[in-house]
């Protein structure tokens, strides 16, 4: 196969065009961002300097001005903020009114489609189930191994090892686990779960065939990549715990499983709560491991996945852009409980 110049010229150009617009805004900004403030300063130092050598008043900062320079550092993040979410929220409410060509307005009509579509209500169960499993489970592993870690001889070593799934990308841990559940027929099997059920005397099984089996297989996944994310945060929340505290309690008498409901569990809420609302938001954005293990097909579909094939796959704008609206609302009140915990734990 020969490579045409000519015929590639336009594409290479619109790589041109995009790295020059690159280099523009950003060189720009940085620009701004170190340019303007030095001007401010040499200005102001240079007034301190004549105030000093004149022996006059030194100039005071005017409220109105440093409220304009402290827009003006904004400005840039400002504007990225509704280049890149406000204007494109705003365009995918509009869109989810109108049908799936973008050419006719439809009303709510997409969003009753997803309440009674049997195939939709599916893909909002599976969500369901994800939301409430994955954060409950990978919290509780986490924190079962941050308590079982603590102090231990090994510990550097043991949190590397639980960590390290977190350094793997969400597809390729997908794949990883999609050799764990193949299925090879009635002869060798090259799945390791496969592989321990027909060693156990049983029959192998294609695992993300069956319903409702397989969702909670990829639930699997993701519990696996989170804990470690989980089991860090608790643990730094666990070896916070002051010290004399744990001491007075081992005075008292308490067993461990009192130190843990007692002691452990009261002084590291504020950490638990920060992982399973973090886990909750990442649950319900979760794409790549349907995506890349079963493609949504055998009712695994989850509301990103399907959102996506909605939109790109069947071309049905309209109903994509109602999913996308309906995971966003969803998302919005676990943030507003995440930053209204933040700001009481800031005020206590």
């Amino acid at each position: 196969m020969k490579f045409d110049f000519a015929d590639q010229q336009p594409k290479f150009l619109m790589l041109m065009y995009g790295l020059v617009a690159f280099v523009v805004v950003v060189g720009g900004l940085l620009l701004l961002l170190d340019v303007v403030p030095a001007w401010f300063a040499r200005r102001r130092e240079a007034q301190l300097v004549a105030a000093s050598v004149g022996g006059g008043p030194l100039p005071r900062r005017r409220k109105q001005r440093e409220g304009l320079f402290a827009f003006f550092f904004l400005l840039p993040t400002l504007l990225l903020l509704v280049i890149g979410l406000v204007v494109p929220a705003i365009r995918t409410t509009l869109l989810s009114l109108m049908d799936g060509s973008s050419t006719n307005w439809v009303g709510l009509r997409n969003y009753g489609w997803m309440f009674s579509d049997d195939s939709i209500v599916r893909v909002l169960i599976n969500t369901l189930v994800w939301v409430l499993l994955v954060p409950l489970v990978a919290t509780g592993f986490g924190l079962l191994y941050a308590v079982l870690v603590d102090k231990a001889r090994f510990e550097a070593v043991a949190k590397s090892l639980i960590f390290l799934p977190m350094a793997i990308s969400f597809v390729g841990a997908s794949i990883i686990w999609k050799f764990v559940y193949a299925y090879r027929g009635d002869g060798d099997q090259i799945g390791l779960l496969n592989q321990i059920v027909v060693s156990l005397g049983g029959g192998p099984k294609q695992w993300l065939l069956e319903s409702p089996l397989n969702t909670l297989l990829l639930i699997v996944i993701m519990v696996w990549i989170q804990a470690g994310f989980a089991m860090v945060v608790l643990s730094a929340a666990i070896k916070a715990i002051p010290g004399d505290i744990v001491e007075a309690a081992r005075l008292d008498g308490v067993s461990p499983w009192q130190m843990f409901w007692q002691i452990t569990m009261p002084s590291i809420r504020p950490a638990l709560i920060v992982v399973v609302v973090t886990l909750t938001i990442a649950t319900l954005k979760v794409f790549d491991i349907v995506r890349t293990s079963t493609n949504g097909n055998y009712d695994t579909s989850v509301i990103a996945s399907e959102m996506y094939n909605q939109a790109f796959r069947y071309g049905q704008n309209g109903q994509g852009s109602a999913l996308a609206v309906f995971l966003f609302i969803l998302v919005i009140p676990v943030v507003i409980y995440q930053i209204r915990n933040l700001r009481q734990q800031r005020e206590g």
